[in-house]
């Protein structure tokens, strides 16, 4: 989703936010078609990728991002990208 993108394209001073939408229960069955078509290999590689980077020093502010991005991945629908500039 654009979402996604967007924190990809800016992780730093983002900000993730649960919303209440008019939209209701579909959000639910919306976040299981995600998660079987690809949030859930999403969720793993970002999870992957965010333990190796916290190995070394440098690396923990972009595994931070990284399990910012896994927490989206995991399910995008109900929730908004906040950029904090």
């Amino acid at each position: 989703t654009f979402k996604i993108g967007l924190l990809c394209l800016w992780p730093f001073g983002a900000e993730i936010r649960s919303t209440e939408s008019p939209t209701g229960c579909i959000r639910i069955p919306l976040n299981l078609i995600w998660l079987l078509c690809g949030g859930l290999w999403a969720w793993f590689v970002h999870v992957v990728f965010g333990c190796l980077l916290f190995i070394t020093v440098i690396g923990i502010p972009f595994a931070k991002q990284h399990f910012k991005m896994a927490g989206l991945s995991l399910a995008p629908f109900g929730k908004d990208v906040i950029l904090n500039f």
